[in-house]
């Protein structure tokens, strides 16, 4: 006869619902293939404390980090995403909580979320993007460099700030700095909260380019360059810029 811990849920479920039905001990027993004592200890586990799960509480190797190193741990990550385990691990052993092993470090990361993530090795320019570029310059280089001063040059760069051996130092995947610049003054930098797209595009070149041109080129001769990203490039922008031709002109 089968004992009570070689059951499956859907027996202990049976066995539940036949007593539940007032089917004898005996009856159960031979309806589900095991022992009545199997019948008897399932039944009571019902009653007593509403399951009939044979999953106990407690079992296996306690976690050797504790709450407080899964906090420290987490601190760590977040002052620097770009540390290997062994970093972050060598970095909370130093600490006051208890030493671990490497591999109890990666558990507990997965356990908490924070995945490990490779970046993805792709050409800085592509074969296109370098003809594009040489067009570019084979049309532009006649220029007088008072047709280069009436230029203003836009600049979005992504900062991470993150504190490495006691310094601040700054990488990428960050915080997004939108500003320019052009021969007569530096523009407005501006913090962007979002990722920037087609829809808040436009509310920063109204906001914060068109000030700064109608300003540093008052006459309406100024040239605003920008690089062909998908949100400069949107049907919305070009609209914008079409509508301003007689205020300042648009390149890239």
């Amino acid at each position: 006869m089968g004992k009570a811990a070689d059951l499956s849920e859907f027996d202990r479920g049976q066995i539940a619902m036949a007593r539940r039905l007032r089917t004898s001990i005996t009856k159960t027993a031979q309806l589900v293939g095991c022992s009545r004592s199997a019948v008897v200890g399932i039944h009571a586990k019902w009653i007593n404390d509403g399951d009939t799960s044979s999953r106990r509480q407690g079992v296996g190797r306690p976690c050797d980090i504790k709450e407080k190193g899964r906090r420290r741990l987490s601190r760590l990550v977040k002052q620097n995403w770009c540390q290997t385990v062994a970093q972050l691990t060598a970095q909370h052993n130093a600490g006051p909580s208890a030493s671990v092993s490497e591999h109890t470090a990666q558990r507990t990361l997965l356990d908490m979320g924070q995945c490990s993530r490779r970046p993805t090795r792709v050409p800085l320019l592509t074969k296109r993007h370098r003809q594009l570029r040489l067009q570019w310059a084979r049309e532009h280089r006649d220029w007088t460099m008072d047709e280069w001063k009436r230029v203003a040059w836009l600049k979005e760069s992504q900062f991470l700030i993150h504190h490495i051996d006691d310094r601040v130092r700054a990488g990428r995947d960050g915080t997004v700095l939108w500003g320019m610049f052009s021969w007569a003054a530096l523009g407005p930098v501006v913090v962007v909260e979002q990722t920037m797209k087609d829809a808040n595009y436009p509310n920063i070149i109204a906001d914060q380019l068109h000030p700064y041109m109608a300003f540093v080129f008052p006459t309406g001769n100024g040239i605003f360059h920008q690089d062909n990203a998908p949100c400069h490039k949107a049907r919305i922008v070009l609209e914008w810029f079409e509508e301003h031709t007689d205020e300042f002109h648009s390149m890239s």
